[in-house]
C-alpha cells in the first residue's frame, strides 16, 4: 500500500478509501490509484480487511441432493444474487441427510470463515436438528418451526392451485403423484392437494409416491392408466409428469382427451413436452434472490426474528389439462 501510495502521489489513507471502495475521493485521484495498483501488482488483503471489519464477505449454502432440478435452479439463483451483492458462496453439500451429516457441515463452513449460512436440506432429518447459536442462518424449505427465517415457495398455494384447475374443468376428482415421504415440499404439496379436495366437497383417491424422477412418474402413471375412473391427475413435479405423460400414451390414452395432467415446476422443457405440460411455476430467481436478502439483513441485524417468507407461484395453463370426456369411453389398455 505504502509502494502505491508513493507511485500515485497520495496518502496511504488515500489508497485504503480506494481499495475498499469509499466514495469520498475524487475520479481522477481514484483513477491514478488504480493505474498504480495495475502497474505494481496490488490487490487488497481479503483476510486482513476481514479481520478489521469482522466480515468476510462469504457465506455459506448446506445442500441435500445436488441433482434435483428445483435445488439446483435455486443454487444458480443464490449464487447469482450473492454475486451481486459482492459475497463469495462456500458450497458445502451433504451426501446423506443425517443430523450428524448436518453437523459435520456446519463445523466445516464454521472453519472456512463465512458471515451466514444458508440451508437447503429438503428432508424431515431437519426436524430435530440442534442448528448453531450465534450464526446467521436461512433455511429454505422447511417444514418445521426454527428460530431461524425460513424462505420457500408457496408450496401449499401451488398444489391448491393445480388442483382446483382440475376440479373447475369438471374432473369430478383428482389424483395425486407425490414426491418421496421425506421431502417437505412433496408432504406439503400433498396435504394440499388433499385438503382442496376435502374442501370441494370430493372423493380423495390414494395418493402415489415417487423419487421425483421420471422414471417413478412411468411407474406410477401406468398404475394410473390401469384405472378406468382416472380423468385427472396432479403430478408433483413436471420430471415425475414426463414420466406420467409417456406411460399413458404407451397404454393408448390421450392427453388431455381422456386423461388431464399438470405438473409443478415450470422447468424450460415443460412446454416442449407433448402435449406441452400445463403446470406450477415456481420463480426459482425470487427463491435465490430473497434467501440472500434475508440471510443479509441476519447478519446485519440486531437480532430480530422473521416471519416466513413464502414465494408466490402461478398456474401455468398449457394443452395437457381439459374437460372430462362424456362421449365414448376410454379405449381399453392392452394386456
Amino acid at each position: 500500500m505504502a509502494d502505491v501510495a508513493r507511485l500515485a502521489g497520495v496518502s496511504g489513507q488515500t489508497v485504503s478509501r480506494v481499495a475498499n471502495g469509499r466514495q469520498n475521493v475524487d475520479a481522477l485521484t481514484r483513477a491514478r490509484v488504480k493505474d498504480a495498483m495495475r502497474q505494481l501488482g496490488y490487490r487488497p488483503n481479503g483476510a486482513a480487511r476481514a479481520l478489521r471489519s469482522g466480515e468476510f464477505r462469504s457465506i455459506g449454502v448446506i445442500v441435500f441432493e445436488l441433482s434435483t432440478f428445483g435445488t439446483t435452479r435455486t443454487l444458480d439463483a443464490i449464487a447469482t444474487a450473492a454475486t451481486a451483492r459482492g459475497y463469495a458462496v462456500n458450497l458445502m453439500p451433504v451426501l446423506a441427510a443425517s443430523r450428524q451429516a448436518v453437523a459435520d457441515a456446519f463445523a466445516r463452513l464454521g472453519e472456512q470463515a463465512v458471515d451466514g449460512v444458508i440451508m437447503m436440506i429438503e428432508a424431515h432429518v431437519l426436524d430435530d436438528v440442534q442448528l448453531p447459536v450465534g450464526l446467521p442462518i436461512v433455511v429454505v424449505h422447511a417444514g418445521v418451526h426454527y428460530d431461524h427465517p425460513v424462505v420457500d415457495t408457496d408450496q401449499t398455494q401451488g398444489a391448491r392451485l393445480a388442483t382446483e384447475h382440475l376440479l373447475d374443468l369438471g374432473h369430478r376428482t383428482v389424483w395425486h403423484v407425490a414426491g418421496p415421504p421425506s421431502s417437505f415440499a412433496a408432504d406439503q404439496r400433498r396435504r394440499s392437494w388433499e385438503q382442496t379436495l376435502r374442501g370441494r366437497g370430493r372423493d380423495v383417491p390414494a395418493a402415489l409416491f415417487g423419487d421425483w424422477s421420471s422414471a417413478s412418474g412411468y411407474d406410477a402413471g401406468c398404475r394410473l392408466a390401469a384405472d378406468p375412473d382416472v380423468t385427472a391427475v396432479f403430478v408433483a413435479n413436471d420430471q415425475m409428469a414426463l414420466g406420467v405423460l409417456r406411460a399413458l400414451h404407451a397404454h393408448s390414452l390421450s392427453v388431455p382427451r381422456d386423461v388431464s395432467v399438470v405438473g409443478f415446476d415450470d422447468m424450460e422443457e415443460a412446454a416442449q413436452f407433448w402435449p406441452p405440460l400445463t403446470t406450477i411455476r415456481q420463480t426459482f430467481t425470487d427463491l435465490g434472490r430473497r434467501s440472500v436478502d434475508t440471510l443479509l439483513a441476519e447478519i446485519h441485524s440486531t437480532g430480530t426474528r422473521h416471519t416466513p417468507h413464502a414465494v408466490p407461484t402461478t398456474l401455468i395453463r398449457r394443452h395437457s389439462t381439459a374437460p372430462p370426456r362424456t362421449a365414448s369411453p376410454r379405449p381399453t389398455p392392452p394386456g
